[in-house]
Parts: C-alpha cells; structure tokens; sequence
C-alpha cells in the first residue's frame, strides 16, 4: 500500500518482487492517519496542529517531486481524532491481545500507531468488516515494515476482532466457514 501516486498496477516492494497493492482513498487515509500519529507520539505535536498540515499539505498534494494519491481526507481525520480521544482506552486493549513479556510501551511508536489506529476501527468503525480493517492495517504495516511486524498486526488485530466483534466470526464458524 502506498500514499504515492503510483500506477494503477501493482509495483514490487524492497523485498524482492512482492506486489504492493495502491491504495484506494480509504486505504491512503489510513496510511496517512498512522503517519499522523507516529508524528504526534514522536513530537508531541498537538492533534489539531497535524490534522491541519496534512490536510493543507500533505493529502493528494504533490511533496518533492512526488505526487501523493488523493485521500478521504474525512476518514483520515475520523481515525486520527478517535484514536486520540479513544486512546486510555485502546492501549489497555491493546496490550492484553500482545504476548505477556512484550508490553505496548515496548512497541515501536510506528508499530503502535498502526495497532491503535486499526483498533479504534475495531472498535468504532461497525458499518466496515473486521476482516476488511485487518487486511487494511496489515497492508499499512507492509508498506513500513520488511520483518515480523505485518503478522504482529495481524495477530493483534485479529484477536482484538474476535473479541469486539465476534458476532461477525461467530456466524461464520456456525457455517462451518470460520
């Protein structure tokens, strides 16, 4: 998943020859949201004043030389807002569906932008599927990580999915579909 303005095909990634899907608008919102939030962690920048400069400057705009796909730029501010206003409650989430030995604070900060944001989806956002939100961040994670960190959102989130919506699973694994 990428935020640039890359062609409508898949392009290979760093890791030798994997596709790396471009994102639609909800997808580079997404991205960007995690980005915004790393930024907010790291500099202790307030939400309002981040909000602002990717709306104005970042979000389908052109950044040195590079043109950056255009956004849902309400989704974006939907899911940088709530993680923010959400977020004494995601973390103690968060942290129990991660192993006992590796708490949230260990986390790498882009790491837990990622998990926060797909959470809060999770948790608020009920009209988009967990599977669909799961495979969203997992994509995100991709798109910063080479490693382990893509199955780590995808266990975490995955888990956290199975106990916030597990009526979703539950009638999957009714059909024998689960």
């Amino acid at each position: 998943m990428t935020g640039k303005a890359d062609q409508d095909k898949p392009a290979a990634n760093k890791s030798g020859g994997k596709t790396v899907r471009p994102a639609n608008k909800r997808g580079v919102a997404r991205l960007a949201a995690v980005q915004a939030l790393y930024q907010m962690d790291i500099g202790g920048t307030p939400v309002t004043n981040v909000v602002s400069e990717y709306t104005a400057f970042r979000l389908g705009k052109e950044i040195d030389g590079e043109q950056y796909r255009d956004a849902d730029e309400q989704w974006f501010k939907h899911i940088v807002a709530g993680v923010v206003q959400d977020q004494k409650f995601l973390d103690p989430y968060i942290h129990t569906a991660l192993k006992e030995d590796w708490p949230l604070k260990r986390i790498d900060s882009l790491l837990r932008a990622i998990l926060r944001s797909g959470s809060y989806e999770l948790l608020r956002r009920k009209d988009v599927p967990a599977k669909v939100i799961i495979s969203e961040y997992i994509d995100v994670a991709k798109a910063f990580f080479e490693d382990d960190e893509p199955g780590l959102v995808n266990g975490v989130l995955d888990r956290l999915a199975h106990e916030l919506r597990s009526p979703e699973f539950d009638a999957k694994d009714a059909d024998g579909q689960g």
